[in-house]
């Protein structure tokens, strides 16, 4: 049995959950926090039955409570989405039940499975027991797609916890998050440092686009890991995808390779990114961004 616990984004599914449907194929029962989602989650193909639990623990998110509140309900293989909340929620309820939790999975198939490790340098490959928590890379496996019907059935839990979160004021950003956004524009190393980064940014505005970073300028400029793209950051498959000053290291490629349409901007004419790029600018982020600005203004 398979247990996939619904990931959810204000008062709707998140997308990702048809995608940990999907990497199971069938005989799905979905649980989802809060009951937000139950329906749409019915209707998901390969989900045999919706489990809404509802509680007062589900007004604003708390690991520990959430996890509490969500494991009676949880049975057999236990699936979430490898997020900040997936994450933890994993952690809290394998330490609660004494099981395994494998955390950023990319491939599975059947009791095997894969993940990144070693920042991305190497692929774990591991053989599971039926009794184990899996959190799964968000956009790397298919989601499933309509037409079920399964039932949903209706709960009322409270969580077992010593201490609870009463209240929680999510912080504000005008950015789109990379995994989710349609468009992309995502600067590396050879954008020269972090006083141009701005640059990028006035672009991303002007194409409502999310703004995007390769794991170098993460680790050197103090960007924040939530843009990173690649084997250790996120992987996304927007339609348009930019790539100014990314050589195409192979563990970015492996977050970005699957965009419908791969725009490369590089000095380097050799660098590997032009290898998956739909369309290629050898120049400099100084002669292409002006020039790309300028043109989306006369737009």
């Amino acid at each position: 049995m398979v247990t996939v616990i619904a990931e959810i984004s204000g008062d709707s599914l998140h997308p990702v959950t048809a995608q940990l449907v999907g990497a199971v194929g069938g005989g799905v029962t979905v649980v989802c926090p809060g009951g937000i989602g139950a329906n749409d989650a019915a209707s998901l193909a390969g989900v045999d039955q919706v489990i809404a639990v509802e509680g007062d623990c589900f007004s604003s998110f708390d690991g520990g409570a959430w996890a509490s509140a969500l494991a009676p309900h949880c049975s057999g293989r236990v699936i979430t989405a490898s997020t900040p909340r997936g994450r933890e929620i994993a952690a809290r309820m394998g330490a609660s039940r004494g099981v395994a939790v494998v955390q950023d999975v990319t491939e599975m198939d059947g009791n095997s499975v894969s993940r990144p490790i070693y920042s991305g340098k190497a692929m774990e490959s591991l053989t599971l027991s039926d009794d184990v928590i899996l959190t799964l890379r968000p956009n790397t496996f298919a989601a499933a797609g309509g037409g079920g019907s399964a039932g949903v059935n209706t709960v009322n839990q409270s969580a077992d916890v010593a201490t609870s979160v009463k209240e929680a004021i999510a912080k504000a950003s005008e950015r789109l998050d990379v995994a989710d956004a349609n468009v992309i524009i995502a600067g590396g190393r050879g954008m020269g440092s972090i006083e141009n980064w701005g640059e990028l940014e006035k672009v991303a505005d002007k194409l409502g686009a999310a703004v995007g970073a390769s794991r170098a300028v993460v680790d050197e400029w103090g960007l924040s890991h939530s843009i990173q793209v690649g084997q250790t950051g996120k992987t996304v498959n927007p339609s348009l995808y930019i790539a100014v000053g990314i050589s195409g290291a192979i563990q970015h490629l492996a977050g970005m390779r699957s965009s419908k349409y791969i725009v490369a901007i590089n000095k380097d004419s050799d660098a590997p990114i032009f290898g998956v790029a739909d369309y290629g600018i050898v120049a400099t982020w100084e002669e292409a961004l002006p020039a790309l600005s300028d043109a989306l203004s006369n737009l």
